[in-house]
């Protein structure tokens, strides 16, 4: 893979996060969320030790696991991090999280940014509590 989205924008920001149970993660990730999966490392505790997701209209994360402590991202505690990501569809995003049975903190609503933009969204948690926003705003025009 490229990196590239289908517009050509190449994403070059990927969020890092840890979890406690990476393949629960994972799981949710791709099957609720609708990440698509590029890597899934195995780790020697049976979990994932490190994976690769792309967005399907661009951008990428990378997760592993809380324990792993050997490395720069070692300390990093699971559900502290929040992550925006721009979608078309909220409403589909959030459909999929209310039928896995997974927790829904903004149901989708129309809502402006602090620089005055305009956006759809919704927030969701995953289920270590990293907080999850889908929305329409691309950023500035």
């Amino acid at each position: 893979m490229s990196g590239m989205s289908p517009d050509g924008f190449t994403s070059s920001v990927w969020p890092v996060l840890h979890y406690d149970d990476t393949r629960a993660a994972l799981r949710f990730l791709v099957d609720v969320l609708g990440f698509t999966q590029v890597v899934a490392a195995p780790d020697e505790h049976g979990g994932v030790g490190h994976a690769e997701l792309r967005w399907p209209g661009g951008g990428a994360l990378v997760f592993g696991s809380t324990r792993h402590t050997d490395s720069v991202h070692g300390r990093m505690r699971a559900g502290t991090s929040a992550v925006y990501v721009m979608s078309d569809d909220v409403d589909a995003v959030h459909r999929r999280v209310v039928d896995a049975g997974g927790e829904v903190l903004e149901a989708p609503h129309e809502t402006r940014f602090g620089s005055g933009a305009a956006a759809y969204v919704c927030t969701v948690s995953d289920p270590e509590g990293n907080l999850w926003t889908f929305g329409t705003y691309r950023g500035p025009s």
